[in-house]
């Protein structure tokens, strides 16, 4: 990009958030073949200031994902691996004793601009704890002192969905932290020659710098300010609070099938996500389009089936899906 986005009329910086989005696709598909619908999601999570959960078997290029995305925006990575003997200051940092007998605060690994917190399921509650402190606060505490995160901050925790043994599933209201929940499939046939293609030969792919921490501030600021229509914001917060079983919107699936549905947070991320979803396609506000566009992943963390669900085989999908 030629100027700051701050430079820029409004109109001008959507354009420039578009054609940046489409630069950032083709940088990052050079390294990640296929997988376009998860890598728009991921980027949009990072211009709407959120963080996203990822569910996929081992194998699946999540850690090369996150990594390339760093890559082309230019920040700070760190990968942290969660296991059940992780303390929370061995991801937040500690107070340790220098040469002078002082105690001198030694940054962890959340001091970084995205952080993949891989196998988050796989640590104790409290270690949980300390990373999703940092998620909502942007700033870590010890021994009674604020320490604030570089910013832009970017947690992209995974989660596999076999080996269940051992693990602590993270509560709903620690799920509700994340934007996004992001399902990752296997690559197609042609998909996966390819990869293997790309992995088994010596080519070595130099990825271009497209964005910058400064200029992903100024587009997370730029899509607060587009503006949204009111049928069109109605929409995402009916959608939202039709999810919420027992309640004046519920419909009768809802009802039969869901034993909580999502909070607020839904519906805020639910606007933002379409504003950042129209912008990215080069219009200057959301439409009901946009919204339904983002709703699965920002909904299927949210709303818990109940046993009655589970018995039928009724998945998530299917109940947003009917309320689409």
């Amino acid at each position: 990009m030629d100027t700051t986005v701050q430079n820029k009329s409004d109109v001008q910086a959507v354009d420039a958030l578009a054609s940046t989005f489409q630069n950032l696709k083709a940088e990052i598909g050079k390294i990640i073949v296929g997988q376009h619908d998860v890598v728009e999601k991921v980027l949009i999570s990072i211009f709407c200031d959120g963080h996203s959960l990822l569910v996929g078997v081992p194998g699946l290029a999540k850690t090369l994902l996150i990594n390339t995305i760093a890559d082309v925006m230019d920040l700070s990575f760190k990968r942290i691996q969660f296991t059940p003997d992780l303390m929370p200051s061995d991801i937040t940092g500690a107070e340790l004793l220098d040469e002078n007998r002082k105690f001198v605060f030694s940054k962890g690994p959340i001091f970084a601009n995205i952080i993949l917190a891989d196998e988050i399921n796989r640590t104790p509650p409290k270690t949980q704890a300390a990373l999703l402190e940092a998620m909502q606060e942007r700033s870590v505490t010890t021994a009674g002192t604020m320490h604030k995160l570089n910013l832009p901050f970017f947690v992209l925790a995974t989660q596999n969905p076999i080996e269940q043994e051992g693990t602590y599933p993270l509560p709903e209201a620690q799920l509700d932290r994340f934007m996004f929940n992001i399902t990752l499939d296997y690559p197609s046939f042609a998909e996966e020659i390819q990869v293997v293609k790309n992995t088994t030969s010596g080519n070595q792919t130099q990825l271009k710098k497209i964005i910058n921490g400064e200029q992903i501030i100024a587009f997370q600021q730029l899509i607060r300010k587009i503006p949204i229509a009111d049928n069109v914001l109605e929409y995402a917060v009916g959608l939202a609070s039709k999810t919420r079983p027992n309640t004046e919107y519920a419909s009768d699936a809802v009802n039969e099938y869901l034993s909580w549905g999502a909070g607020p947070r839904a519906s805020q991320y639910l606007v933002l996500g379409a504003k950042c979803h129209a912008a990215i396609q080069g219009k200057y506000s959301p439409d009901i389009e946009d919204v339904q566009a983002v709703s699965l992943s920002i909904l299927r963390h949210r709303i818990v089936k109940n046993y009655k669900a589970e018995a039928e085989g009724v998945t998530i999908r299917d109940v947003v899906e009917h309320l689409l």
